[in-house]
């Protein structure tokens, strides 16, 4: 394989006409640039310098490869700047995935603050209900990171990100919105809006509810996260979830368990992130998990207690 090295000393030589002032502009010596372009000589098979008394010439298989060899040393530079452009957030490319709860009230503040501070990093989204597809985006390595709830298996590295309450929302009037935190047992036999299968909350909250054993009747299902407290607000029934899927002007209520039931966001890599994630991480760990301002309002005035809830996953 030839060396960038070799196809710098032809460079050099062709532009200074000899191997003497070729060696001073590489700050080498004579001899290495000699050796350089005699291991170049074996690998193409062929002469490429012309040694004249008053230097040297290239031969025409020197003249043939010397515009390749300018551009593969462009390349090799090229690669060396967006490299590092990449790690001081000047340049590259960030390809992100997360669960679809998540897209706004997580990332879109710092994608927003990215794309002022640093337009030259291109950056991707991808979205999914389902935890397998999000976290094999991150295998294939179709993606850089996953922003996901829990910690998947051991195999990825986990960045701890925010920490995201699971609420219950219900129709303003709904006899549960009188208290100012719900406890997990009342809702015993409540008509449930539901997640569809290929929700991943669907499993998620079903294991969480049995855990706790509650039962709590399904009257309708849905995929998008974001349509169920919707539907529950509607007045279809109640519906159990993460406060991101409650979204700005949201008409029914929302209310705090107690004990308050939180889960764990976090960023899944399949090795320690790079100075440009390292970076955006970072950023999303400063801005944590945007709530709307009545929707925190209404959480706050429960000021439920402290303590992880019975059926907290």
């Amino acid at each position: 394989m030839v060396s960038l090295r070799a196809l710098e000393c032809l460079v050099a030589v062709a532009d200074t006409g000899s191997i003497t002032q070729a060696a001073l502009l590489l700050h080498s010596s004579q001899p290495a640039v000699s050796h350089q372009i005699a291991s170049l000589e074996r690998e193409t098979r062929t002469v490429l310098l012309r040694r004249e008394p008053r230097g040297v010439k290239l031969t025409p298989a020197g003249r043939a490869a010397l515009a390749d060899a300018r551009r593969a040393l462009d390349a090799a530079s090229s690669a060396v700047r967006s490299a590092r452009a990449a790690g001081q957030a000047a340049g590259g490319m960030l390809r992100l995935a997360c669960a679809q709860s998540l897209s706004v009230p997580l990332l879109a503040p710092v994608i927003c603050e990215w794309r002022r501070q640093h337009p030259q990093v291109a950056i991707t989204l991808r979205e999914s209900t389902s935890m397998d597809e999000v976290l094999g985006l991150v295998d294939s390595d179709e993606v850089d990171v996953a922003l996901v709830p829990g910690a998947p298996s051991d195999h990825f590295t986990i960045t701890a990100i925010a920490e995201e309450e699971i609420v219950l929302t219900a129709p303003a009037n709904h006899p549960l919105a009188e208290q100012p935190a719900v406890r997990l047992e009342s809702l015993e036999g409540a008509p449930l809006v539901h997640f569809a299968s290929d929700n991943g909350l669907s499993v998620w909250l079903d294991q969480s509810l049995a855990r706790a054993g509650v039962h709590l009747e399904t009257v309708m299902r849905t995929s998008v996260t974001a349509a169920a407290p919707q539907l529950a607000a509607a007045g279809l029934g109640i519906a159990v979830g993460p406060v991101s899927a409650v979204s700005e002007g949201f008409p029914g209520a929302v209310r705090s368990f107690t004990p308050r039931w939180v889960r764990q966001l976090v960023a899944v890599t399949t090795a320690e992130p790079d100075p440009l994630l390292a970076r955006f991480l970072d950023g999303l760990r400063r801005r944590g998990l945007r709530v709307p301002r009545h929707v925190r309002n209404q959480l706050t005035a429960g000021d439920p207690s402290d303590g992880p809830s019975p059926a907290s996953p």
